[in-house]
């Protein structure tokens, strides 16, 4: 059999600017760093008592028991507020330079004046631009920073923060709850359809940095939106954390896209607690694409709460040398008519290694719920490993579940045929790579599709 040698290229994103932080809190969370972030947002009283009640519970709740190992990222070294700026721009004019010339490089610039409804970009610990098409404001859309929306629609804000997430969920929901900065607050008004996509970009400049943005999403009654994250950071030999928490909620008839392209860097622990509430007739599709990080656990969970309500959850997970991807996708039908599509499909080389835990829940009364979970992994080497972890529980008996699972390697006769071909065994194990993500990758909007795949081949190189 030809044995792949498909190896890791040097990581494109990794630059980073000397750093020249507005503000900086000391390394470690503490109830004074704390009220430091409060005070710098100028928070109502409110806000204040949330975060320290979180951050009592983030001290009391566990580290996960399963999934990556994280007894080598050291909390105390991190830092869990950097200020870069003193406020929020409204134009790319008014970003400080350095930081503009990072977007530049990232494309943020161009993919707004392209094809983008609204653009807002997170650098560090807050979002240093944020901006809405005119016409869409007109129409009572509301998109920016969640710092923003708590003080220009604070009852709005109020209702929803931690409906969907509580901060007692699991510990890293705690640290958010407790420590979140940036982040995106969208509210679409009943009928409005914003047919261009809004998208946030996040990126780690800072080394040992902790980001804890919160992105809150409402679409009230019949209509519709598409948004979009990005993420990068520089390449540093001390790990930075992740820990994002995305709420969101489609009203009675309402339809969300949420697409995650998330490529951080291999020093980033990636731990995110993503999770929607689809009421009656509403829908919710979930287009997760996870390249990046040395660890990811990563479970978008739609709760499928009003009849005829469903959810299509699509993604993606791309492990190398000395990755962990501990991705997944939860269903959980509580009204009669409800439908879900899970489709997972992951790919590791080098050692790497990608698991599955995905999970089915039907509650007493969702009768004629229909569920289909599809996973299939591929593994590029006999060094790979890939796991898959799924769970259906059904309360009732008028239900249709279905789960189906492949583990494959790349096949020896297609890779002969393609190199007969003249293709190289790079080339071959590439073209194959493509076609098996193919069928979700479609379901990006053009630009990110030849985004994606020009990252897919990033990622494999050469013999």
């Amino acid at each position: 059999m030809l044995k792949s040698k498909i190896t890791t290229t040097k990581y494109r994103w990794g630059f980073h600017d000397p750093e020249q932080p507005f503000l900086k809190a000391p390394k470690g969370l503490s109830a004074k760093v704390i009220k430091l972030i409060s005070t710098a947002k100028q928070e109502p009283k409110w806000m204040l008592e949330q975060r320290l009640k979180s951050l009592a519970l983030y001290d009391l709740l566990p580290l996960p028991r399963f999934g990556p190992d994280l007894s080598k990222l050291n909390f105390d070294e991190i830092f869990y507020f950097i200020k870069p700026t003193a406020m929020v721009k409204h134009t790319w004019r008014e970003v400080p330079a350095s930081i503009k010339k990072t977007f530049e490089k990232l494309g943020l610039p161009q993919a707004e004046r392209k094809f983008l409804a609204g653009v807002g970009g997170q650098y560090d610990s807050e979002n240093v631009y944020h901006k809405l098409r005119e016409r869409l404001e007109r129409q009572g859309v509301i998109f920016s920073d969640v710092e923003t929306a708590l003080k220009t629609h604070p009852k709005l804000v109020k209702k929803y923060f931690g409906s969907v997430v509580a901060a007692d969920d699991n510990k890293f929901a705690a640290l958010n709850a407790a420590a979140w900065s940036g982040g995106s607050f969208i509210y679409v008004p009943p009928g409005v359809k914003v047919i261009e996509s809004l998208q946030t970009y996040f990126r780690i400049n800072a080394k040992s940095l902790g980001q804890f943005e919160r992105t809150l999403i409402i679409a009230d009654e019949g209509s519709q939106v598409h948004y979009i994250e990005g993420c990068s950071a520089p390449v540093y030999s001390s790990s930075s954390l992740h820990a994002a928490v995305v709420e969101v909620i489609a009203l009675p008839g309402a339809k969300i896209r949420y697409t995650t392209i998330q490529n951080w860097s291999k020093n980033v622990y990636n731990l995110v607690t993503k999770r929607a509430v689809a009421e009656a007739g509403a829908e919710i599709d979930w287009v997760d694409f996870n390249l990046g990080s040395q660890a990811t656990m990563k479970y978008p969970t739609v709760i499928l709460k009003g009849p005829g309500a469903k959810t299509n959850i699509l993604s993606v997970a791309f492990a190398g040398r000395a990755q962990y991807q501990d991705t997944g996708s939860k269903a959980i039908h509580l009204a009669p008519g409800t439908t879900s599509h899970i489709v997972s499909k992951s790919i590791s080389q080098g050692g790497g290694r990608a698991s599955f835990r995905g999970t089915v829940k039907v509650a007493r009364g969702a009768k004629g719920a229909r569920s289909k979970v599809e996973c299939r992994a591929l593994m590029l080497d006999a060094k790979s490993r890939s796991d898959t972890y799924p769970a259906l529980e059904t309360e009732e008996d008028d239900v249709i579940l279905e789960h189906e699972a492949s583990v494959s390697k790349i096949s020896e006769e297609q890779l002969f045929y393609l190199r007969s071909r003249g293709l190289s065994e790079a080339e071959a194990s590439l073209l194959i790579v493509n076609g098996f993500i193919e069928p979700l990758v479609k379901e990006l909007p053009l630009e990110y599709a030849v985004e994606m795949n020009r990252l897919i081949g990033l990622e494999i190189e050469g013999m």
